[in-house]
């Protein structure tokens, strides 16, 4: 049997000696000497906190770095350490960059070798669809500087020469990918962060963050240790698979889970030396080079989930369960038939800590102020250590990142969501399970669904809704008519691990299926853009109940908008804004609609208030991350004023399209004219007796209203609607079709095409920037209205009907000029539609001349085609629609 050379316990023990000689013997018998105060303290010794620590200390920063144990203690001393640059994100790709080039430059700076080796890195696909996942990663890698190249089985063989060629159809090679030895970086890094005035104390316990009540909330002002407490204004949780336990009795619950994650080291297999590392996500299989060895790993679906891990389990190994890892054995035989002949020297099997979507928990505590988090990295540490430190650093030092980090930072989880354990172990189950799958734009997940359902939920399914899930709320993404009989969401069946057993037949699962494509438009293409032309032509309601709904009050409300948005929020209480906040560096971090409010009677869409009252609305996928950043900003000003998130007591019932005000005016008692009802403003109605909120506002180009109803009204309300429209042919639409019509009349989604390192001069925003007043950001918008732009936003049309889906390169006169942040089929235009932003190789100003200048190509799958370059959208430029004037040419 293939396991019979396993060498027992005493080769794990070696192992263990072997990756742990940075371990001391003992712990130290005196006590640690604390300094009194730090900057900034950083809690934990592995790879997170020391390059945390690194940059901290590299910008000046008095950093102190605890570790209980010795550095690498935990997690960091047994990973596989390997750096894989390409990833279906721009942002990732950017991280890794970052974190290979500190890498590269560290030795020079401290006479240390961290341990880097740049081997190389294949990607082996099986089959044609993987290989056009592949074929995306190469043409954002491409367009963003990452050598790659795809290759034949002849050309990889030559490569690796103990694969078998017959094995797989085709590779992405990337040369500038490789591995690093955690215990030689985490030395390296401690002799850079000291050399710069940082201290690294081990066998130091934090006992507690010390924290106070402020008059603005929790902050933090030291921490506690057996030897005595340090005063700090600043804490780092950097502390791993224990993340949660220490940050949970300060009210913050981290969505995240210890699993066991194993990997197996081989005896010497002659001739591995040197050659590249494998990743064989078909067979659930990676290969790390270890010298003569190879370490081999991957992700199998029935991973063991841990209760919270012991304190002192420092530099401890589980035993392996074969049950659970042989599933990666016979793939790896199959890529590699040399394997097979050989024994299996030491297993390593340890804790590690992952998370709902299998990415990190970073930034600003929601709840203590000055507590930064930078745990939860999914066995994906030592590669995103460099880039995320360094952010970490930044965010601390200048109050945010310079890279976008939104699908980072932890507040794009609710604080429902981090307490709910049920929630957590599904989540994390299913992406631990998926880490090798391929990734499709609207693939959804099978897990922790029905996590919170909106006042239609139930009428939307009645109605054959095909049901999306968005930061933990379930909203329609399409209808599928009489096309299906029911697609709906089945319960968590844990992909048949743990004796659940599968599911024989799930129509959600198969309707699913029709959009996991890569060179091919979904199979509801066509249903979808039956939603979007009935809006364009007739009307359609949206759903729209998950946004974003807070309520902004006090005797210095005025004063806080003034603040946190750009555009004039001082206006009659029936004028509703669209506008931005920016962070100070000019970025945009939340775009909103805002309607100035009069004191009411006190119902959830009528507000009381003493002061001044502001309502905003903004898009449901970053709903609290909207809420919690601004409420932060308010605390941080120290503004008179409360902002309330009321995002689970309202509905909103949105009804879009040239007969919308045809179709709504006989159920209200207003008049539905633009003198009464000017295009953005508000003001309250009642329908059929039932109070609400109307506000004339579309988030697709449209003539259109939004009903913000009380949860309970919200069912007879849409019931009423849907009744009146009857004979009008309304019809309900989907989020697919929205997110469609809004890219295709140019509007922006926030965290693709409008990130937190996007300015509004960049988006084409300017307009929402006022001129007097100050407000956040407004230094860096008004620099840039005097030197110019370095980027700017176009929109790119194909020539050909081929579909995108986001990533692709862009090219202007044969040279990389970005990515297409935003990528949508435009129906009324009748063609495909991304939105990139544009920057030059030499680094100089973007103007108008120069887009317009050049010939565009967007690189799908290896193929340029041919794109036509907008300055703006060229549907409907002048904003008739959505003034109602059909009528205009």
């Amino acid at each position: 049997m293939w396991r019979t050379g396993i060498v027992q316990q005493a080769s794990r023990q070696d192992l263990r000696r072997l990756l742990c000689r940075n371990k001391s013997k003992s712990p130290a018998s005196a006590p640690p000497a604390l300094p009194q105060s730090a900057d900034v303290v950083v809690i934990g010794g592995g790879s997170a906190g020391c390059h945390t620590a690194y940059h901290l200390a590299k910008r000046g920063i008095k950093a102190v770095l605890l570790e209980r144990a010795q550095l690498t203690a935990g997690t960091t001393w047994h990973t596989a350490g390997l750096l894989w640059r390409l990833r279906p994100s721009d942002v990732d790709i950017q991280l890794l960059a970052n974190s290979r080039n500190m890498l590269r430059q560290l030795e020079a700076e401290t006479g240390l070798d961290p341990g880097w080796i740049q081997n190389g890195g294949i990607f082996i696909a099986h089959n044609e669809t993987r290989l056009d996942e592949y074929r995306r990663l190469a043409t954002v890698g491409a367009a963003l500087g990452i050598e790659n190249e795809i290759l034949t089985p002849e050309e990889t063989q030559k490569l690796f020469p103990l694969l078998d060629p017959k094995a797989f159809i085709g590779a992405l090679y990337s040369p500038g990918d490789g591995v690093m030895d955690p215990a030689m970086l985490c030395t390296a890094l401690r002799r850079a962060a000291t050399n710069n005035g940082a201290q690294v104390i081990e066998n130091c316990d934090v006992q507690e963050i010390l924290v106070e009540q402020g008059a603005h909330g929790k902050k933090v002002v030291g921490v506690a240790t057996p030897y005595g407490n340090i005063r700090t204004d600043t804490v780092v949780n950097a502390t791993g698979v224990w993340g949660r336990d220490l940050v949970a009795r300060h009210g913050t619950h981290l969505p995240l889970l210890p699993m066991k994650h194993a990997y197996i080291v081989s005896e010497s297999i002659p001739g591995v030396r040197g050659l590249p590392n494998i990743r064989d996500h078909d067979y659930s299989t990676y290969f790390r080079i270890q010298g003569d060895a190879i370490c081999m790993g991957g992700y199998e679906p029935n991973p063991i989930l841990l209760e919270p891990v012991a304190k002192d389990f420092h530099f401890g190994l589980y035993e392996l369960d074969w049950s659970v890892f042989e599933t990666h054995v016979e793939g790896a035989q199959k890529l590699c038939p040399a394997y097979a002949k050989y024994g299996v020297k030491s297993t390593v099997c340890g804790p590690e800590s992952f998370t709902p979507d299998h990415k990190p928990l970073m930034g600003p505590d929601p709840n203590v102020s000055g507590l930064m988090h930078n745990c939860g990295f999914n066995s994906a540490g030592m590669m995103f250590g460099g880039g995320c430190g360094e952010q970490t650093a930044l965010w601390i030092i200048n109050g945010q990142p310079d890279v976008p980090m939104f699908s980072f930072d932890l507040r794009r989880f609710t604080p429902d969501q981090g307490r709910a354990t049920k929630w957590i172990q599904e989540k994390s189950h299913e992406s631990y399970v998926k880490n090798y799958s391929m990734v499709f734009k609207y693939d959804q997940p099978l897990a922790g669904r029905d996590f919170q359902k909106d006042p239609l939920h139930d009428e939307m399914l009645q109605c054959n809704a095909f049901m999306e899930e968005k930061q933990g709320w379930e909203r329609p993404g399409f209808f599928l008519g009489s096309s299906v009989e029911s697609a709906a969401v089945l319960p968590y069946d844990w992909y048949g691990s743990y004796d659940y057993p599968r599911h024989k037949d799930s129509s959600y699962e198969r309707v699913l299926e029709g959009d996991l494509k890569y060179n091919s438009f979904s199979e509801h293409h066509d249903l979808i853009g039956a939603e979007a032309h009935a809006c364009r032509n007739n009307a359609v309601v949206f759903n729209m109940s998950y946004f974003a709904k807070l309520l902004l009050q006090g005797p210095q409300a005025q004063k806080a908008a003034d603040w946190l948005f750009a555009a004039n929020t001082n206006r009659d209480p029936t004028k509703t804004v669209y506008t931005c906040a920016l962070n100070d560096a000019g970025g945009v971090e939340a775009d909103v609609t805002i309607s100035r409010l009069a004191s009411g009677s006190g119902q959830v869409h009528d507000p009381k208030f003493e002061g001044q009252g502001y309502y905003i609305v903004a898009g449901g996928a970053s709903a609290y991350y909207t809420y919690s950043t601004l409420r932060s900003e308010i605390r941080r000003k120290g503004f008179d004023a409360k902002l309330t998130d009321i995002t689970a007591d309202l509905g909103v019932i949105s009804i879009q399209g040239p007969k919308s005000r045809q179709i709504l005016q006989p159920l209200l008692d207003c008049d539905l004219s633009d003198e009464h009802v000017a295009p953005n403003s508000t003001r309250l109605a009642t329908l059929n007796g039932i109070g609400l909120r109307l506000l004339r506002v579309s988030f697709v180009g449209e003539l259109g209203y939004e009903l913000h109803v009380p949860k309970k009204d919200c069912v007879t309300v849409y019931k009423a609607l849907m009744s009146a429209g009857k004979s009008q042919d309304l019809r309900n639409a989907g989020y697919r079709s929205l997110y469609s019509l809004s890219s295709e009349k140019g509007y922006h989604l926030w965290s693709f095409d409008l990130r937190s390192d996007d300015t509004p001069l960049e988006a084409g925003l300017g307009f929402t920037c006022r001129k007097t007043g100050d407000y956040r950001g407004r230094a860096a918008v008004e620099l840039q209205r005097a030197e110019g732009v370095k980027k700017r936003l176009v929109y790119l049309t194909l020539q050909q009907q081929v579909p995108i889906w986001g990533l692709e390169g862009v090219y202007r006169n044969g040279e990389p000029v970005g990515v297409l942040r935003r990528a949508e089929y435009a129906y009324t235009l009748g063609k495909s539609l991304g939105q990139a932003y544009i920057s030059r190789a030499d680094g100089q100003k973007v103007d108008a001349d120069y887009l317009k200048s050049g010939d565009y190509e967007v690189d799908i799958l290896g193929k340029r085609y041919k794109a036509d370059c907008h300055l703006r959208s060229p549907f409907d430029p002048t904003g008739q629609r959505v003034l109602g004037n059909y009528e205009a040419k």
